[in-house]
């Protein structure tokens, strides 16, 4: 069974995941600011990554990555492999927007559509999901059923898409075409707010009503 700690992180209130099976190894999702915060959760589960998960590249999903590489350089980090653009650029991801230091991510390893990860001991499938940039994504973990959306899918919502590659028709088609095809009993765990369900989305989520 896994759990999952959820902390708030950052200007713009980005939730970050750990998701672990009790002390050990632990998955953490956009560590998006506030490394310290991050890392004291960590200590306080008694947990360490076995891998850090990027739904996408902007600064608000990626502030605490470095720390966390420098602190686990063990852990991969993954990324949808059209993300690559946004990680290494502080333009498009907007960290250059936040001050004179923006954010360049090296040492990523990037995935396709459908890889698969064993972590924590659960099956993790990257879905991609373009829409709120270029390279988005989810990932999938069947046997829970959770989904961790970034800021494809929200309660009722679903990202922006007027940022730098971002495209409405590509994220009509995520959700409709893409991310409905899950069960229904799914959960799912967004970038930003409250969690949902994929049957509750495919009744009330605006997109759906489109």
């Amino acid at each position: 069974m896994l759990n999952v700690s959820i902390l708030v992180v950052g200007p713009v209130q980005t939730n970050c995941y750990i998701v672990h099976n009790g002390p050990g190894k632990c998955v953490v999702i956009d560590p998006g600011d506030e490394p310290a915060k991050i890392l004291s959760k960590l200590d306080s589960l008694k947990v360490t990554p076995e891998a850090i998960l990027l739904t996408h590249g902007h600064f608000d999903h990626i502030g605490a990555v470095r720390e966390l590489q420098e602190k686990f350089p063990e852990a991969p980090v993954y990324a949808y492999t059209k993300e690559e653009l946004l990680l290494k650029s502080p333009e498009l991801n907007e960290s250059s927007s936040m001050g004179p230091e923006g954010i360049v991510l090296e040492g990523v390893t990037y995935l396709e559509d459908g890889a698969e990860l064993k972590l924590v001991g659960e099956t993790w499938k990257l879905i991609y999901t373009p829409g709120h940039t270029i390279g988005s994504c989810c990932y999938y973990v069947e046997s829970a059923p959770v989904l961790f959306s970034g800021d494809t899918l929200f309660a009722d919502s679903c990202g922006r898409t007027d940022l730098a590659t971002g495209n409405m028709k590509d994220m009509i088609n995520s959700i409709r075409n893409v991310l409905m095809k899950l069960p229904d009993k799914t959960m799912v765990l967004p970038g930003h707010g409250p969690n949902t369900s994929i049957g509750i989305e495919r009744r009330q989520n605006f997109i759906m009503r489109m």
